[in-house]
C-alpha cells in the first residue's frame, strides 16, 4: 500500500472559517493517524481577489490550531508552467482540442437547449471530427479556449469514503474547458496535476466538490492515473439549519483565538462536527488523531453550537494544569490592560476563576481586580455597607493584621467576625467583596483574599471604608 498522502487546498480569498478548518483538521489527522503526509497547497489562480493576508490568515489559523503540514505551502500560480506543458501534451495526443465558440455562442446554444427542455451543455462542435465534418474555420482574431474531450459512453463512479457509491453518465458531462483564452488553465484541470504531482492518495475535502469529483476522475484517467480516494465531508451548517453565516460561526478561526477560546478546544469542537469516537465527548488532538477514521464521518450535515463550544472550551480549562492555563491566561490579562506582574500568580488565578468563565477572555476580565484596585463607588458601597456591617468590617481589617495568611485562616476569621457581630456572612461578605473586588459576583471570598496580598486587601477596605 503507498504512503498515505492527504492535502488541504484552500483559495486565499478570505478568512480560514469553520468549515474549512474542519476539512483541514481531517486532512491533517489521517495523515497523522497513519503515519502519512499532509501537504499544503494555495489554490491562487483566482488573481483578482486571492491576497497576501489572506494567505497570511490561512497560515496563522492552521498553526493556532497546531495543523502542521510537512510539505508546502505550494501555490498554483508558481506552477503554470507546468499546467501548461501538460495541456499542450493532452492537445497533442487528442485529449483535448481548441474551441472557437463565442461566449455569446454559448449563450444562445445553452437558452435554445432550456427553452427545448434539455440540460444546457456546450455540443462539441469543436471536437477535431466535427470540425472536419462541417467543414468549421477558425475565426480571424479569436484566440480559442482549451476543451477536455470527456468520454462519450459509459458512466464515472467512486466510491466515496463519506457518501458511497455515486455514479454520473458521461453524457450528462460535457467537454470542460480546461485552459481559458488568455492561457490560465481552471480550477478542475490544475487540481488533477496537482494532486498527481504531489502523489496524493486521499482527497478530504467538503462536499461541494461533489459535482467536480466526475470531471476530474475522467482527466486522472486519460492522463493515465487512477484517482485518488475521495472523501466529501459534509457542510457544517448554523444553529438554524441554514447556511453558516457570521451572525453563527463563520469568522475567521483567528477570531475565535481573539475571543479566548484554546485551540485544543477548538480542534475537539470541529472534530465533533460530523464525526463520534462512541460517547467520548472532550479530547485533545492526540486522542483525536489515534481514533479519527474516515468511516465514523457522518454523511449528514452538521450544526454549529455554540453553546456546545463554551461547554467544550471550559472542560478544557478546567482539565488543563494550573501553570499552563496560567501562561494561557497571560496575553489576555495583556489585551485587557493588566500587569500580571502586579498580583497574584495568574494559574492560581485561572485555576480560581475557570469554574465561572467559559473563555479566556471572560476570564481576563473576571481576574480585573486582582491586578488592579477596584473603584467602588459610594453609591454601591452604601447598597451593602450599613451601621451593622461596618464594624464588623472594621474588626476583620483589624484581625487580618497579624493573621496568617492562608484561606483556612482566612475563613475561619471571617465567619467569627460574622458572629461576634451578630451577622449572617452575606451581611459580611458583600460589602468586603465591593471593596475588595469592585463586584458582589466572585469566588469565595476567603480564596479571593488569600490570593491578594495582605497589605492589597487592608488597603482596599481602607479605601472602601473612608468612601
Amino acid at each position: 500500500m503507498a504512503a498515505i498522502r492527504t492535502r488541504f487546498a484552500p483559495s486565499p480569498t478570505g478568512f480560514l472559517h469553520l468549515g474549512g478548518a474542519r476539512t483541514a483538521l481531517f486532512a491533517w489527522a489521517y495523515a497523522r493517524r497513519h503515519g502519512g503526509t499532509f501537504v499544503l497547497r494555495i489554490e491562487d489562480t483566482d488573481v483578482a481577489r486571492s491576497t497576501p493576508e489572506a494567505v497570511r490568515a490561512i497560515l496563522d489559523a492552521m498553526a493556532w490550531l497546531g495543523l502542521a503540514y510537512d510539505e508546502g505551502p505550494y501555490f498554483q500560480m508558481e506552477r503554470m508552467d507546468r499546467y501548461r506543458a501538460v495541456i499542450a501534451d493532452m492537445v497533442e495526443r487528442g485529449l483535448a482540442y481548441r474551441c472557437w465558440m463565442s461566449t455569446a455562442e454559448l449563450d444562445e446554444l445553452r437558452a435554445g437547449q432550456m427553452a427545448a427542455g434539455a440540460k444546457p451543455r456546450y455540443d462539441g462542435r469543436w471536437r477535431p471530427e466535427n470540425v472536419r465534418a462541417r467543414g468549421l474555420v477558425p475565426p480571424a482574431g479569436v484566440t480559442p479556449v482549451i476543451r477536455f474531450r470527456n468520454p462519450d459512453e459509459g458512466a464515472v463512479a467512486w466510491d466515496d469514503r463519506v457518501k458511497g457509491r455515486i455514479a454520473v453518465a458521461n453524457a450528462e458531462l460535457d467537454d470542460l474547458v480546461i485552459a481559458r483564452a488568455d492561457g490560465t488553465p481552471t480550477y478542475n484541470f490544475c487540481v488533477v496535476v496537482d494532486d498527481l504531482d504531489m502523489a496524493i492518495t486521499h482527497v478530504i475535502r467538503g462536499d461541494d466538490h461533489v459535482n467536480n469529483t466526475p470531471r476530474q476522475i475522467n482527466i486522472f484517467r486519460a492522463l493515465g492515473h487512477e484517482p485518488p480516494v475521495f472523501a466529501h465531508v459534509p457542510t457544517v451548517l448554523g444553529e438554524d439549519g441554514q447556511k453558516l453565516s457570521k451572525r453563527h460561526g463563520a469568522v475567521s478561526v483567528m477570531e475565535y483565538e481573539a475571543a479566548g477560546y484554546l485551540p485544543e478546544a477548538m480542534v475537539n469542537f470541529l472534530a465533533r462536527l460530523g464525526w463520534a469516537h462512541g460517547d467520548d465527548e472532550v479530547f485533545g488532538p492526540d486522542g483525536f488523531v489515534r481514533w479519527f477514521d474516515l468511516d465514523a464521518i457522518s454523511p449528514a450535515p452538521s450544526r454549529f453550537n455554540a453553546d456546545k463550544l463554551h461547554w467544550i472550551n471550559q472542560e478544557h480549562m478546567k482539565r488543563m494544569p494550573a501553570a499552563e492555563l496560567g501562561r494561557r491566561l497571560l496575553p489576555y490579562l495583556a489585551r485587557a490592560g493588566l500587569d500580571a506582574a502586579a498580583g497574584p500568580d495568574p494559574g492560581e488565578v485561572a485555576v480560581l476563576l475557570r469554574d465561572r468563565v467559559r473563555t479566556l477572555t471572560e476570564m481576563a476580565d473576571a481576574a480585573h481586580y486582582f491586578y488592579a484596585s477596584p473603584h467602588a463607588s459610594r453609591e454601591r458601597l452604601g447598597e451593602h455597607l450599613d451601621d451593622c456591617s461596618r464594624p464588623a468590617v472594621k474588626g476583620v481589617a483589624e484581625a487580618f493584621v497579624d493573621l496568617p495568611w492562608t484561606r483556612e485562616a482566612i475563613g475561619e476569621r471571617l465567619k467569627s467576625e460574622a458572629k461576634k457581630h451578630g451577622l449572617k456572612p452575606p451581611q459580611l461578605f458583600m460589602p468586603l467583596r465591593v471593596m475588595v473586588a469592585g463586584t458582589t459576583q466572585t469566588p469565595s471570598l476567603d480564596a479571593v483574599l488569600a490570593l491578594l496580598s495582605r497589605e492589597e486587601v487592608l488597603a482596599r477596605i481602607a479605601a472602601g471604608l473612608s468612601v
